[in-house]
């Protein structure tokens, strides 16, 4: 990560536990880790996954304008958008495993191909930019197979 000064807190969080570090697609990567953590989560109960989400959130931008600030406009290593984003794709989903691997490739399909307006979020500063566009690429996700799931 250059030689710059980014606090370690702030690097672990903002790279998705260094899982933004992979050559090779970190935010399909990063998105893994947290459908990882999702079902963790809807093991155990979801009661605590909105909250989770809100507070990755208001986190997430804070480290993502900190690591903005020293490395540029959204760089690839910051993934802990990609992992809120991939949590609004699949929080409320039906208990459905299939469901759910849906729900990773849309959101990441999403995710690259930013239907409006998300492409016009990520242009928003000081970190919400970053954070905006992958949250609601989640949400479209979840809408999406919600309206699939009713209709089959």
């Amino acid at each position: 990560m250059e030689n710059k000064k980014i606090p370690l807190i702030t690097h672990i969080i903002a790279s998705g536990l260094y899982t933004g570090h992979f050559p090779l697609f970190p935010g399909t990567v990063g998105s893994a880790l947290a459908f990882f953590v999702f079902l963790i989560f809807k093991l155990h109960s979801s009661l605590w996954f909105l909250p989770l989400i809100i507070l990755t959130f208001i986190i997430g931008t804070i480290v993502s304008y900190k690591i903005e600030k020293i490395l540029g406009n959204d760089p690839s290593v910051v993934v802990i958008d990609e992992i809120v984003g991939m949590w609004a794709a699949l929080i409320y989903l039906p208990n459905n495993f299939f469901l759910w691997i849906a729900a990773f490739f849309v959101f990441r399909a999403f995710d690259i191909v930013k239907p409006f307006p998300c492409r016009q979020l990520e242009k928003v500063n000081k970190g919400i930019g970053i954070m905006l566009d992958d949250l609601m690429a989640g949400i479209y996700t979840n809408l999406l197979l919600q309206i699939i799931y009713l209709i089959i």
